[in-house]
């Protein structure tokens, strides 16, 4: 835990609070562990009063699988979108827009499960969340779509079924632009394994958007002695999408903003990050006046500057930013890789 704060690895805001957050050194109270004091993840699950599985706990993704990035299933305007989508650096999707990402939070990303006899709430670390009511309630056939989405749930078994609809069409499923309309419906299942493990799988269909439903299956571990830091968009960004100038990435090389060889040069140097026990290192270098990346030992990636602290990198996964921070004579400190959930950020090493 004390490297993870080193590195100033945060899925947060660069505030000064989030720098200084409280607890990282605190070990989860009431959990089973080891003889050597580790959390010991395959004890049995605990399970509440009325005998169903506990699923309280804060749960990190440890493994992802499924066909919802395959594009045999969607519908030719879904295609064009997302095609849409990338070649506008995919500056229009709520994550960029510091808007709820909605049910794209369902497969992706640490959360905490809060469960109740009548409703589980679930508290993601940008400040949304969910309510899943298990009261018997069943889904309005035409609900008002909001961002996060209605949700019910009830046991069969030692599975909670979460059925959920009425989320608004501003909403993507995943950071590289999977539209959907509002049929959209959503089913989870949720299965503890173990203390330290449960398995969640998730179909997804809409028949505005899908031929056939698309499934996800995700392996959620137990984040023991570990704490969910809050993610502000607005402040991990700094306002740089505001900045953004162009449309297509080859029509903005013409039109990006022009920053000196002078400035980009006080941005190379080596970063470091830490990220679900995984060291990343980000080294930045200046070649022909222009601003390269290269993400563990990885090829290099050419960044587009859209503003003097503000790049993306139109090769990358979904052509992400990178913000950095500067000390008082402009050299950089850190690096915000802006995702979907908040931002990584990378301290300057060397």
């Amino acid at each position: 835990m004390k490297r993870r704060l080193a590195a100033l690895f945060l899925l947060a805001s660069v505030t000064p609070l989030a720098a200084h957050a409280q607890w990282l050194e605190l070990k989860t109270p009431g959990i089973p562990r080891t003889a050597d004091g580790k959390p010991d993840l395959t004890a049995p699950a605990p399970r509440t009063a009325d005998g169903h599985p506990e699923l309280t706990g804060l749960w990190r993704p440890a493994g992802t699988t499924g066909d919802l990035r395959d594009t045999s299933k969607l519908q030719p305007w879904a295609i064009t979108a997302m095609a849409e989508h990338e070649r506008d650096y995919y500056k229009n999707g709520p994550h960029m827009l510091c808007l709820p990402s909605g049910p794209a939070f369902i497969a992706g990303g640490m959360r905490r499960m809060v469960q109740s006899p009548t409703v589980i709430a679930v508290l993601n670390g940008d400040l949304t969340y969910r309510q899943i009511f298990t009261d018997g309630r069943a889904l309005e056939p035409d609900p008002l779509p909001i961002w996060m989405g209605y949700s019910v749930g009830r046991w069969d078994g030692d599975t909670l079924i979460v059925e959920s609809n009425g989320f608004n069409e501003r909403t993507w499923l995943h950071q590289e632009g999977l539209s959907h309309t509002e049929k959209l419906r959503v089913t989870e299942r949720y299965r503890r394994l173990d203390f330290g493990h449960l398995q969640l799988d998730v179909t997804y269909d809409d028949p505005g958007t899908f031929t056939a439903p698309l499934h996800v299956s995700v392996k959620l571990e137990y984040a023991a002695d570990d704490v969910i830091l809050e993610s502000v968009c607005n402040e991990a960004t700094e306002g740089g999408v505001k900045h953004w100038v162009g449309d297509k990435a080859a029509d903005n090389r013409p039109t990006a903003v022009n920053v000196p060889a002078e400035v980009l040069a006080k941005y190379v140097g080596t970063y470091q990050g830490y990220w679900l026990d995984n060291w990343i290192t980000a080294v930045f270098t200046l070649e022909d006046g222009a601003l390269f990346l290269q993400r563990n030992n990885r090829e290099k990636s050419a960044l587009l500057p859209q503003s003097e602290t503000t790049f993306v990198c139109p090769s990358c996964q979904w052509g992400q930013p990178y913000v950095f921070a500067r000390d008082s004579d402009g050299t950089a400190t850190q690096v915000s890789e802006i995702q979907v959930s908040g931002a990584w950020i990378f301290k300057r090493v060397e």
